[in-house]
């Protein structure tokens, strides 16, 4: 009874500040570049990472410029922070941010801006790089940055229980918020029905363009060495599994889907920096279930503490969105980007 309470007294905070922003209360500051937004309705676990992975992927093969602008969730200081490509550095994720370095190991050749105000990173960005557009991580709540396409993810594999509003749930907006958005993508299609989720997008937002896609695995990779390993090496033996992301069942899941034996997970808050004790009690686990080898994301991978040691094999599997209607979703995805850097033209 309290946290529905609560959820009430959040969710109306929630509708004032939007309603602030729309009535003019409240600035919406606007980029010389097209600004797409990717973003979603939850805390976390819908896949916002390999979606702007993707995104950016696909304008930089169009030779579009891409500059990502992301907060850097939990990282030390404030100051804005740019990730040139040209330096070829490897960033530490407690100075960066895990999805920052993340972001930057995977897209080499992507400029990145790690700020709290992406207004200001995007200033920045514009005298550094010269973009040609930029891709806003996490940007569906970030009103104070006009965008030209605000693409929402939601995930289909989410239990009900996440469905309801922060504190009794993990929804930082209701699914009237869809109004909104532009572009709808249902992701982790695998895992669970899509037609209940479209459905609801469909009742919120009639004009929203719907894409569904599919968590695919490719590979594994030795967190020692960064080499890749073949997963066949791994397949009829026990492995054990921990994450801290907002969706861990759905990793477990998948990683069952592609046929590991996974005889103990655990589950950590997302984000989280581990420290040696986290990793004797995760090994612990494992060799308590009989595991011969422990598997992570790798954006765990990122939060591991310096100078760990394992005492058994230890991977991060490397995951990709696979979009239905692929070639669909970058033509749009393009004209989007035509249209709105016509409308910026002097």
């Amino acid at each position: 009874m309290l946290l529905k309470l609560l959820s009430r007294i959040f969710m109306t905070g929630v509708k004032l500040r939007c309603a602030a922003y729309r009535r003019g209360w409240l600035k919406t500051r606007r980029l010389s570049r097209p600004v797409i937004s990717v973003g979603n309705l939850s805390v976390g676990g819908t896949g916002k990472t390999p979606m702007v992975i993707l995104i950016a992927g696909i304008l930089l093969a169009a030779g579009k410029h891409p500059c990502i602008l992301t907060r850097g969730y939990r990282r030390r200081g404030k100051d804005p922070m740019l990730l040139d490509p040209e330096e070829k550095l490897v960033y530490d994720p407690r100075q960066v941010g895990d999805e920052p370095a993340a972001l930057a190991e995977a897209l080499p050749d992507v400029p990145i801006v790690v700020a709290a105000d992406r207004f200001r990173g995007g200033r920045l960005a514009e005298r550094s790089f010269r973009p040609g557009v930029f891709i806003l991580d996490d940007g569906f709540q970030h009103l104070a940055l006009e965008r030209d396409l605000d693409v929402v993810l939601l995930d289909v594999s989410a239990p009900a229980s996440d469905l309801a509003p922060l504190p009794a749930g993990r929804l930082r907006e209701t699914f009237q918020a869809l109004e909104r958005a532009d572009w709808a993508v249902l992701t982790r299609t695998e895992l669970g029905d899509a037609s209940g989720m479209e459905a609801r997008v469909r009742a919120a937002n009639p004009r929203a363009r719907i894409f569904r896609c599919s968590a695919k695995f490719a590979g594994l990779r030795d967190a020692r060495s960064g080499q890749a390993e073949p997963p066949e090496s791994l397949y009829g033996r026990k492995v054990a599994a921990f994450c801290g992301i907002g969706n861990p069942g759905a990793f477990f899941r998948g990683l069952r889907s592609w046929g590991f034996d996974v005889a103990a997970e655990r589950a950590f808050p997302d984000h989280h920096a581990y420290g040696h004790r986290d990793l004797e009690s995760i090994f612990a686990m494992a060799r308590g279930a009989g595991a011969e080898a422990v598997l992570t994301t790798g954006k765990d991978l990122m939060n591991l503490p310096p100078h760990w040691d394992a005492p058994m094999p230890l991977f991060s599997s490397c995951i990709q969105l696979e979009i239905e209607n692929k070639m669909e979703f970058e033509r749009a995805l393009l004209a989007e980007v035509e249209r709105a850097a016509a409308r910026r033209a002097p």
